[in-house]
């Protein structure tokens, strides 16, 4: 197995240096390398042998020969030795084979070890002729590019370094090709236009002709054509809605990731308990408030009537004497004061009120300032909006 893997590496490199020589400009004919392969893979070993005496003797010969013969001759050597790999490869899995089988009790006839043999070489050297194409396939096509580069840099070197014409007369030049060149262009596609309407010409009247002989197949081939119609339509609107839909879905990746559902749901289910919360404390107020009305109302008809029921005694007193008249004057004036305080009282509580409601005011304008960059920002995301629909609009109507 070492002695195949040197021979294998030895190889390979004089394959490498043929097809340099290759490359330089040594190319073997198709038919010589076919009538190589049918002979190393269709000849028996004494067949073979006596070709490798043939090429040894050629070799000999060729040695004054010039260096293409000796390329040629060198890829033939290294096509032997290979050829040689291969074969104590074949030898040594065919030995490996055949022991195996007379382990198991099957012999393998010689005949089917030589077409064993032969298949295996035969599909080697197909694989080589396969690559080494290949590779002048590639080194042909970077070739032709070469040489278009080395024309064109031919081309620019002649303008540069021409001293009878100036740069200006070739740039006049080209730019005289080019409208030469439109100016055809122009023609053929002013001739094409008219054959095309020409041959339309003709094209109606044949199916005006087909079609009036059977009127069937004209019903049939409008019918097909509405049907080509609508489909085109629909595959045009699927190109527009599939071009929406990945536009939409990068709007939407660059778009800030939004809160779950369940974030929502908790914020809601918060909401609603404080709602519920100061529901209770709005009704216990109310009640609280409603009682207080009760009793001061209670309070004010107590006192309503034990004014009125003094008011009659101090005033019978007072018919009576002096002192009574002076207690009267005195109930009158106390409770004309007690008046007097109890709006005095109201009024407070109602200014107090306003003020509080004026405070409030001022606190909601104080937060309007801030509330302003945030319908600034709302604006902003307004016409971004507005942008984005316009040009949707414009979209669709072209």
């Amino acid at each position: 197995m070492r002695f195949l893997v040197e021979r294998l590496s030895e190889t390979s490199a004089v394959g490498k240096a043929a097809d340099s020589g290759q490359g330089d400009g040594e190319n073997l004919s198709n038919s010589q390398f076919e009538q190589r392969l049918w002979l190393k893979g269709e000849v028996p070993e004494s067949a073979s042998a006596d070709l490798k005496d043939s090429d040894d003797k050629s070799s000999e010969k060729a040695q004054s020969a010039t260096p293409a013969n000796i390329m040629r001759n060198e890829t033939q050597d290294c096509r032997k030795d290979r050829f040689e790999v291969v074969k104590k490869g074949n030898d040594s899995i065919d030995e490996s084979e055949e022991a195996k089988a007379v382990a198991s009790g099957n012999l393998i006839n010689p005949s089917d070890k030589q077409c064993h043999k032969m298949k295996c070489s035969v599909e080697e050297m197909r694989h080589r002729r396969k690559r080494i194409e290949e590779a002048l396939k590639e080194r042909t096509s970077e070739l032709q590019h070469l040489n278009k580069e080395l024309e064109l840099l031919k081309a620019a070197a002649e303008m540069a370094l021409n001293e009878d014409h100036p740069g200006d007369f070739f740039i006049e030049t080209h730019n005289g090709d080019i409208d030469a060149k439109k100016k055809n262009l122009i023609e053929l596609e002013s001739q094409g236009n008219a054959l095309r309407m020409t041959l339309e010409e003709k094209k109606r009247g044949l199916e005006e002709s087909i079609y009036g002989s059977k009127p069937d197949l004209y019903a049939k081939f409008r019918n097909l054509k509405e049907v080509e119609r609508e489909t085109d339509s629909i595959l045009s609107e699927t190109q527009t809605r599939k071009g929406e839909y990945s536009w939409l879905l990068a709007e939407l990746k660059k778009q800030p990731r939004q809160e779950s559902r369940r974030s929502y749901i908790n914020r809601m289910n918060e909401i609603t308990k404080n709602s519920r919360k100061q529901d209770a404390d709005i009704e216990r107020i109310l009640r609280d408030t409603r009682e207080l009305q009760l009793e001061s109302n209670s309070i004010q008809e107590r006192l309503h009537r034990t004014y009125a029921v003094t008011d009659e005694t101090v005033f019978r007193e007072a018919k009576k004497d002096q002192v009574g008249r002076q207690a009267y004057r005195l109930l009158t004036s106390i409770h004309e004061t007690f008046e007097q305080i109890t709006e005095k009282i109201l009024a407070t509580d109602r200014v107090q009120r306003e003020r509080a409601e004026h405070e409030k005011k001022l606190a909601g304008m104080a937060t309007g300032s801030s509330n302003i960059s945030k319908l600034e920002a709302n604006l902003e995301t307004i016409v971004k909006e507005n942008e984005y629909l316009e040009q949707r609009l414009q979209h669709n109507q072209n």
